[in-house]
């Protein structure tokens, strides 16, 4: 069913790419298909109305957090001064991708977007155009090997890491169980980066639910198809070890930074923690 109008007629499959295995659900896609988008399949439509039983709002949850990362791109170009970005989990482009944001402020920020779905990759060219000034590179790799990002040629041909970096994870994390070592990959990723980096995050939480809410919620994720972790902000917060957050701090996405005049909905009705963090 679509989320927007309620039809369950709105989508038809694109043409799946050869060698591309659609049946099975991925997080870009069904993220593409919360947004409004039309590349995703029908396995990723049934994971995703799997999730919408549960966690009625989850839309509401994918557009927040699509505001979220403007806002935060905004203010580290504009306000922190940096200049390059690596999207780790940069999902299929729409409006207001990462490299349009920042070249904005300044076209020569230098950008690298890093996803595990190759159709992201047929994509790409809609993230690859870069202001002159400027540069864009994608690589197709997964955020559970961190070590074959941080040493690929074409980030390291992009992007200078003895200079600060903002690091973006965006609803990342939550697709790591704890088997994957979700605090692990964060840390390692953050050594590589130069002092004066930032670390961007969110994170989908169980703060706001009952047990009787949260069993409802794992069983859905199961139907989902895909893998998937709530946090508390306890738990959250372990990523920023040895970091210092940026005021507001571990808050709701909708809440960062604190923005009294913007109506939005209640914290509880999006249920993602955000925060950005500095390495001293």
């Amino acid at each position: 069913m679509d989320p927007l109008t309620g039809s369950h007629d709105r989508h038809a499959d694109p043409v799946a790419p050869p060698g591309i295995d659609v049946t099975t659900p991925h997080p870009a896609r069904r993220y593409d298909y919360w947004l409004g988008g039309v590349d995703n399949f029908e396995a990723d439509r049934a994971s995703a109305e799997a999730v919408a039983e549960a966690f009625p709002s989850v839309q509401i949850a994918a557009l927040e957090n699509r505001a979220f990362l403007r806002r935060v791109v905004g203010y580290l170009a504009a306000e922190a001064g940096i200049r390059q970005f690596l999207d780790l989990g940069a999902g299929l482009p729409t409006a207001g991708n990462v490299h349009e944001i920042a070249q904005a402020v300044a076209p020569e920020s230098r950008i690298v977007y890093v996803d595990n779905d190759p159709i992201v990759a047929l994509h790409a060219r809609s993230l690859l155009d870069s202001a002159p000034e400027g540069a864009t590179r994608y690589l197709e790799a997964d955020a559970r090997r961190p070590e074959t990002i941080l040493t690929h040629p074409d980030l390291l041909a992009t992007l200078d890491l003895s200079h600060p970096v903002a690091l973006i994870m965006l609803a990342v994390m939550h697709f790591l169980p704890d088997d994957d070592r979700p605090y692990d990959v964060v840390e390692q990723l953050i050594e590589a980066l130069a002092p004066g980096s930032y670390l961007v995050m969110s994170h989908a939480t169980s703060d706001h639910l009952s047990e009787e809410d949260l069993a409802d919620s794992e069983r859905a994720n199961k139907r989902s198809g895909i893998p998937f972790r709530l946090r508390s902000t306890v738990e959250f917060s372990r990523f920023f070890t040895g970091l210092e957050l940026v005021e507001p701090g571990i808050v709701s996405i909708i809440n960062w930074p604190t923005e009294s005049h913007r109506a939005h909905p209640r914290p509880e009705a999006v249920s993602m923690l955000g925060a950005v963090a500095r390495k001293p």
